[in-house]
């Protein structure tokens, strides 16, 4: 079964969606179940997990709608306020949703270094365990130090980091992301997604080879079994297509043993996020 561990929906307004700058035109427009159905059918993906693209409750409760509605959504990442004081009543309202998974905060907008580490973030995060949800990290490369101290708090806390943490590929920056990532990738309740990665190199000149490198540290030091595809349609689409996203990730992966890679297109995302 091949999962999709990272794609988005949104109805498009302007305001709401000011991270669509005049560069991503492209996707300012709606993107719905109804258009990623007919992407799925042909590329053959069988499912996904949706990622949550604006941080309100709205927002997850408009996830866990379409999720109701459409049984190829298997898993919801929403958004909640992980530092306010409806956290707890707000957990227990989302845990009657079989398909809300776990929750992301937009952590790269946050001009504090060190979001992850403030007292009232870490409490909140700390409440996630109890209910097995899962965190997925969205950082920049100059947050990943804090990320590193950030998962070393909670050993038993399942947490991805999203997009390989966005590293600086259009720049050709590699090294100060990779010697932190290796670090991460040592605390074994952390994976990682493959995705996100032709909208960090240049939209019109990427090439596979030039994502490799990246590609490579991620699959040595997180392994196979914490490594899941992910297409992060529709951002995607302003660099490419559905397809080149998918065959990066799956000619990366082509000399693995075939067990290896079913896992990274699918067993992973369904053991990480338990999608039924």
């Amino acid at each position: 079964m091949i999962i999709d561990s990272h794609q988005h929906f949104w109805k498009y307004e302007p305001v709401k969606h000011e991270w669509i700058d005049d560069n991503m035109a492209t996707i300012r427009r709606d993107f719905l179940p109804s258009d990623l159905k007919k992407v799925y059918k042909e590329n053959g993906i069988d499912g996904c997990v949706v990622v949550q693209a604006d941080q309100t409750l709205a927002e997850t409760d408009f996830l866990v709608q379409l999720a109701s509605e459409n049984d190829f959504i298997k898993g919801v990442v929403g958004w909640l306020d992980l530092r306010g004081d409806t956290i707890d009543n707000d957990l227990e309202k989302y845990s009657t949703f079989n398909k809300v998974k776990g929750f992301r905060h937009v952590v790269q907008g946050e001009p504090d270094h060190n979001f992850l580490l403030r007292s009232d973030f870490l409490r909140g995060i700390s409440k996630l365990e109890k209910h097995d949800y899962t965190y997925d990290i969205l950082i920049f490369p100059h947050q990943l130090g804090a990320t590193l101290e950030f998962v070393k708090r909670f050993p038993n806390q399942k947490f991805v980091i999203d997009h390989i943490a966005k590293p600086y590929i259009k720049d050709g920056f590699f090294d100060g992301w990779a010697i932190v990532m290796q670090e991460i990738a040592k605390q074994e309740n952390v994976y990682c997604k493959l995705s996100g990665m032709i909208t960090e190199a240049d939209y019109d000149t990427w090439t596979p080879k030039q994502l490799e490198p990246y590609m490579d540290l991620i699959l040595n030091t997180f392994g196979t079994k914490r490594v899941m595809f992910g297409s992060d349609w529709p951002v995607c689409l302003v660099a490419g297509h559905y397809s080149q996203v998918k065959s990066i990730v799956t000619n990366f992966i082509a000399n693995l043993s075939e067990e290896e890679q079913d896992a990274i297109m699918g067993g992973n995302a369904i053991q990480f996020y338990n999608l039924k």
